[in-house]
C-alpha cells in the first residue's frame, strides 16, 4: 500500500511519541520538545489578517473616483497648468483618510490574542518550570491552578477538584468540573481546584484561534452613506466616460474644429476645459466631507471611553432597529451577588426571606450564619461562595478541624467542628439542594416538598444554595470524616438550617438605557449560551416585556427559515452556541433588520462580527473587542444615547452634505453636455471652477460636517438627495447658458465671460447652500454671510484676480449676468418649495402606512 508523502503529512505524526508513563510523571524531555519545536508544533498563534497591506492600498487607491482624477492630474500636469491642480485636493485627502483608517483597522486584527501572555506552569524533565505561552509543544504536560487561562487544547491527566469557567466559550456561566481524561479547551479559565493535562492541539488547530481565526476575517462595514456613494460612483462611472469624450470633441469643435485645433495648439485649452468639466462632474468631496464627520465623532466619542474601530459605525446605531444583548458581562457584570436568606424549619420549610444584606451582618449572630461567614471568607472561595462575605461578616471563634473544597461535580462543600465549638459543633454542608435527596436526610424532613419549593425559586433565574447541618457521629477522628473530607459520602441525619438565593449583579445602566432603545422603536432581543430560565429573569429585571421563559435555542433546527420566524416572534434565546448567535444574527438581518450586537465572550465573537454593529465591553476578551465597530471602555451602556445622538448627526449632516455635491454633480453634468453639444467653450479655467467649488459648497462642507443636528434617522436619504439635486441643477445650467449667451452675442472676450460665469455659478450656488440649510439659525445665517464676504474677497483682491486670470466684464455683462443670477436664485427657491412638499407627503403616506 502507498503511503503518503513525508511533505504532505501532518508535523504531529512525525514526532516521537513519548512513553504515557513517563510523561505524566516527568513530562517531555529537552530532546522532544527541541523536535517539537523543529517540527512548528509549538503554541503559536497566526497574526495576519485575510487582507494585506498591498491589497487595501489597491483598495482605496483603484476606485472609478480616484482613477478619474489620477487621470485628469497628469494631463493637467503635463500640460503645465500646475495651478489648476485644486481639483486633486480633496481625492488625495480622502485616500489619505481611508489608508489611515483600514490600516489601523488591520493592525487590531492582527493585535487579536484570545488568550492572555501569562507564564505557563509546564512539566519537564520532572520538573515544573514557567514558560511563555508561544514555547508550550505538542504533548507537553501543563499544571493549571485556581485563576490559571488554559493556553491549549489537551485532555486531564489529574484533577483536584478542578472547576472550569467556560462561558468565554459557550456562555454557559455554570462551572464545569473536569475528570481524568476530559477535554479541555484553550480560553478557558480555572475558578477552583487544580490539575494537570497534556496537551493535544496547538495553534492554528486550538479550540479558541479556530474560532479567532473565522472572526478575524475582514467584513466591510453596512454603512448606507459607503452604499450612496458606491452608488454613485457606480453610475457616474457609466456616464463619464462617454460625456469625457463629448466634452471634449465639443471643446475641440469651439475652437474651430480638429485640424485647426491641432495646427494652433487650441487643443491644450481645449483639454484644459474638458478635464475641467469633467472633475465638476465627481462629487470626491461627499466622501472626503463624510470621513472627516465620521472622524470628529470618533474623537469626541473617545472622550467619553467609547472606542470606535470603524468611523462609519457611528452612523449605523443610527440606523439600527433591533439590538442583541448577550447576557454575561453586557447586562451583568459577569459577577455574583447575594439576594435573600432564609432560616429553615425541621420539615425544610422556610421561616422568614431577609433580602436587606445588613440584617444578617449584625453581633449575636446565629450559629449558621457564622457558618455562612467562614464559607464565604475562605481562601479558596468560589465566586458564589464569596458573595456571602458582604452580608454575613461575624466569623466563628473556633476553627474547624476539617474541610472539603467545593467542587462542581459533587455541587457541594463541607466544614466540620468538634464538640469543643459548642452550638457549632458537627459537620457543615453547603451546596445545591439536592444534596438532601443524595444523602441521609434526618427523617423529619420533607425532602420532595423543600425541592419543590428550591425549584420554584430556580425558575426565578436565582441561584440557590442550601445549609445542611448533620451532628457528629462520635468522636471527631480519621474514621467518621474521612469519606466526608474526601468528598466521598454525605454524612448521616442532615437536617436543613438555612437557605440563600444569589443572582448575577445587573449592570446599573442597563435598565435606563434598554428603556431608551424602547423609546427610539429599537427592539430588543437577550441572546445567551446560559440557562432560559436564568436569561428571562434578568430581561425582566431590565425592564423587558415578554411571556414564557425564553426559548431554549438548542432546540432551534438550523433551517434558515425556521430562525427567521422565531427571532421575529421571541426575544430571549439561551443555550445558544457561538455559531447559533451568528445564525440568528443573521436571521434578524435576512428579515430586513439592521443589526447591534452586544457581547464580552469569545462566544459573542462571531455574531458580533456579523451584526451590523459589533459592540464589545472593554472588559471582554481581546478577540471579541478587536472585532468589534466599538468598544465601551468602561463597559457603561449609558454611553450609547451619545453614540446615537452623534451617528443621527453624522447621517443628517451627510445628507445635506449629499443634497448640495449631487447638485453640483448635477449641473456639471448638464452643463458639459450643454457646452459639448453647442460647440460653445466652456466658461471655466479648472481654478475657476474649483474655487466656486470651494466658496459654495467646499468650506461650507467642513461646518456642515460637524453642524449640531438632531434630526431621527430616515431610510433613502439618496432619493431624497437626487431630488433635492435636479431643481437646483436646472437653475444654474439656465443661469449660466443666459451668461455665456449674452457675452459670446456681443463678443465679449472669453476671461469677461469667465469670470461673469464665476459671478453668476457663485451667487446661485450660495442660494442653494441657503436652501440646504433650513432651517435657518444664527450659526447657519453667519456661515451664508461669510462665504458672501469670501466671494468678494475672491473677486477683488489683487492677487486672487491674478490667480484666476479674471477681467471685469463689461457693464452690460455684469448687469446681465445679476440678471441670470436673481433668476436663477427664483428657480432654486421655487424647486426647493416644491421638493420639500413632495418629501412632506412621502413622510405622511409613510406614517400613515406604519
Amino acid at each position: 500500500m502507498a503511503t503518503a508523502k513525508t511533505e504532505d503529512r501532518d508535523p504531529a505524526e512525525l514526532r516521537s511519541a513519548p512513553d504515557p508513563r513517563i510523561l505524566e510523571s516527568k513530562g517531555l524531555n529537552s530532546v522532544q520538545v527541541a523536535e517539537r519545536m523543529n517540527l512548528q508544533l509549538a503554541n503559536v498563534q497566526p497574526h495576519t489578517t485575510s487582507r494585506s497591506v498591498l491589497e487595501i492600498l489597491r483598495t482605496h487607491l483603484m476606485t472609478t473616483f480616484n482613477l478619474l482624477i489620477g487621470v485628469c492630474a497628469v494631463i493637467i500636469i503635463v500640460l503645465g497648468r500646475w495651478l489648476d491642480l485644486l481639483f486633486a485636493v480633496a481625492a488625495v485627502g480622502n485616500v489619505i483618510i481611508g489608508l489611515v483608517q483600514e490600516y489601523g483597522a488591520k493592525r487590531k486584527l492582527d493585535a487579536i490574542a484570545l488568550l492572555h501572555q501569562d507564564h505557563i506552569r509546564v512539566l519537564r524533565d520532572g520538573q515544573i518550570m514557567q514558560i511563555h505561552r508561544e514555547q508550550v509543544v505538542l504533548d507537553d504536560v501543563l499544571e493549571l491552578r485556581r485563576g490559571d487561562q488554559v493556553p491549549a487544547d489537551g485532555v486531564v491527566l489529574s484533577s483536584q477538584d478542578m472547576d472550569i469557567d467556560e462561558s468565554m466559550l459557550t456562555g454557559e456561566s455554570v462551572p464545569v468540573s473536569k475528570r481524568r481524561g476530559d477535554a479541555i479547551l484553550s480560553g478557558t479559565a480555572v475558578l477552583s481546584g487544580s490539575g494537570r493535562f497534556v496537551v493535544t492541539a496547538v495553534g492554528e488547530k486550538a479550540h479558541a484561534v479556530k474560532i479567532t481565526t473565522e472572526a478575524k476575517k475582514y467584513l466591510k462595514i453596512n454603512s448606507e452613506i459607503r452604499r450612496a456613494l458606491e452608488r454613485i460612483a457606480f453610475w457616474l462611472s457609466m456616464v463619464l466616460i462617454p460625456i469625457s469624450a463629448a466634452v471634449f470633441h465639443g471643446q475641440m469643435r469651439a475652437h474651430g474644429g480638429w485640424t485647426q485645433a491641432w495646427e494652433t495648439g487650441a487643443w491644450r485649452e481645449a483639454l484644459v476645459t474638458a478635464v475641467a468639466s469633467v472633475t465638476a462632474m465627481i462629487p470626491q468631496g461627499l466622501a472626503l466631507m463624510s470621513t472627516i464627520a465620521f472622524a470628529v465623532a470618533a474623537v469626541k466619542l473617545a472622550k467619553e471611553n467609547v472606542l470606535i474601530q470603524e468611523q462609519p459605525a457611528v452612523e449605523i446605531l443610527a440606523r439600527v432597529d433591533v439590538v442583541c444583548l448577550d447576557k454575561t458581562g453586557t447586562l451583568t457584570d459577569g459577577t455574583i451577588v447575594f439576594h435573600g436568606s432564609t432560616a429553615l424549619d425541621a420539615a425544610g420549610q422556610p421561616t422568614g426571606w431577609v433580602r436587606d444584606p445588613r440584617s444578617t451582618a449584625v453581633e449575636g449572630t446565629e450559629a449558621w450564619q457564622q457558618v455562612l461567614a467562614h464559607f464565604g471568607h475562605g481562601v479558596d472561595a468560589n465566586p458564589t461562595a464569596a458573595a456571602l462575605t458582604v452580608p454575613f461578616t461575624a466569623l466563628p471563634r473556633h476553627r474547624p478541624v476539617y474541610e472539603v473544597q467545593f467542587s462542581s461535580m459533587r455541587r457541594w462543600s463541607a466544614v466540620s467542628f468538634d464538640a469543643d465549638a459548642a452550638e457549632l459543633a458537627g459537620h457543615w454542608v453547603l451546596g445545591a439542594p439536592e444534596i438532601m435527596a443524595e444523602g441521609q436526610a434526618s427523617p423529619e424532613v420533607d425532602v420532595p416538598q423543600m425541592l419543590r419549593h428550591t425549584d420554584g425559586i430556580a425558575a426565578q433565574g436565582l441561584r440557590t444554595l442550601l445549609l445542611a447541618h448533620a451532628p457528629l457521629a462520635g468522636p471527631v477522628d480519621e474514621t467518621n470524616t474521612l469519606p466526608l473530607q474526601r468528598g466521598e459520602q454525605l454524612p448521616a441525619g442532615m437536617r436543613p438550617v438555612a437557605l440563600v438565593t444569589f443572582k448575577e449583579n445587573v449592570r446599573r445602566d442597563a435598565a435606563a438605557t434598554l428603556d431608551y432603545f424602547r423609546e427610539q422603536q429599537v427592539s430588543l432581543k437577550v441572546i445567551s449560551g446560559d440557562n432560559p430560565k436564568t436569561l428571562a429573569a434578568v430581561a425582566r429585571e431590565v425592564g423587558m416585556e415578554f411571556e414564557g421563559d425564553g426559548v431554549d435555542a438548542s432546540t432551534l433546527p438550523e433551517d434558515p427559515e425556521v430562525l427567521r420566524s422565531a427571532v421575529a416572534t421571541h426575544q430571549v434565546f439561551g443555550r445558544a452556541t457561538p455559531g447559533l448567535k451568528s445564525a440568528l444574527v443573521q436571521a434578524l438581518q435576512a428579515n430586513g433588520h439592521v443589526v447591534a450586537m452586544t457581547g464580552d465572550g469569545i462566544n459573542d465573537a462571531l455574531a458580533v462580527k456579523k451584526a451590523d454593529l459589533g459592540i464589545a465591553m472593554g472588559s471582554g476578551a481581546p478577540a471579541t473587542k478587536a472585532v468589534s465597530r466599538m468598544v465601551l471602555l468602561d463597559g457603561k451602556f449609558s454611553r450609547l444615547p451619545a453614540v446615537l445622538d452623534e451617528g443621527r448627526k453624522v447621517i443628517a449632516n451627510t445628507e445635506r452634505l449629499a443634497n448640495l455635491f449631487l447638485a453640483k454633480t448635477a449641473y456639471a453634468i448638464l452643463l458639459g453636455l450643454f457646452f459639448a453639444l453647442a460647440f460653445w467653450p466652456f466658461p471655466f479655467l479648472p481654478r475657476q471652477f474649483s474655487s466656486a467649488d470651494f466658496v459654495m459648497l467646499g468650506l461650507p462642507a467642513f461646518v456642515l460636517a460637524v453642524m449640531p443636528n438632531v434630526q431621527r434617522y430616515r431610510r433613502g436619504f439618496l432619493k431624497r438627495s437626487a431630488l433635492f439635486a435636479v431643481p437646483p441643477a436646472l437653475a444654474i445650467v439656465v443661469s449660466l447658458v443666459m451668461v455665456s449667451a449674452f457675452g459670446r452675442r456681443f463678443e465679449d472676450p472669453a476671461a469677461e465671460i469667465q469670470t461673469a460665469s464665476f459671478i453668476c455659478l457663485t451667487l446661485v450656488g450660495l442660494w442653494v447652500l441657503n436652501t440646504a440649510l433650513r432651517p435657518l439659525t444664527l450659526m447657519r445665517i453667519s456661515l451664508i454671510v461669510a462665504m458672501y464676504l469670501l466671494l468678494a474677497a475672491v473677486l477683488l483682491i489683487p492677487l486672487s484676480q491674478q490667480y484666476h486670470l479674471f477681467a471685469l466684464p463689461s457693464a452690460e455683462l455684469l448687469a446681465a449676468t445679476f440678471v441670470a443670477s436673481l433668476m436663477g436664485c427664483g428657480l432654486v427657491e421655487l424647486g426647493h418649495r416644491g421638493y420639500v412638499a413632495l418629501v412632506e407627503k412621502r413622510d405622511s403616506e409613510e406614517r400613515n402606512l406604519a
